[in-house]
């Protein structure tokens, strides 16, 4: 069983930038592809990046294309979120997610795939 716990959210102003964090802890974390999603006011979840086991592998988003890069360093089992360039409609609690593949992280199932509490992300205009 993976447990994540996510960091680095707050509020910034409109083209500013954060760094998330997902920590894993309770399995082997390398051998799991990771992702990113966000919830804000009164919508939907939805997928906002991939990255696969090793890294070298990474989806994201229409919405965050350009301005948002995931990555990992399996030593520290630990995926990062850089969100540059942000704006109003960014703002959305954030979740950390883990499962097998990129396919299930990004696919509709919620079996083998684990979630993160959640961090706040606020993104003044």
């Amino acid at each position: 069983q993976v447990q994540l716990v996510e960091s680095g959210g707050g509020l910034v102003q409109a083209g500013g930038s954060l760094r998330l964090s997902c920590a894993a802890s309770g399995g082997t974390f390398s051998r799991y592809a990771g992702g990113w999603f966000r919830r804000a006011p009164g919508k939907e979840r939805e997928f906002v990046t991939a990255i696969n086991w090793s890294g070298d592998s990474t989806y994201y988003a229409d919405s965050v294309k350009g301005r948002f890069t995931t990555s990992r360093d399996n030593a520290k089992n630990t995926v990062y979120l850089q969100m540059n360039s942000l704006k109003p409609e960014d703002t959305a609690v954030y979740y950390c997610a883990a499962s097998p593949s990129t396919a299930q992280i990004m696919g509709k199932m919620e079996q083998n795939k684990y979630w993160g509490q959640g961090t706040q992300v606020t993104v003044s205009s």
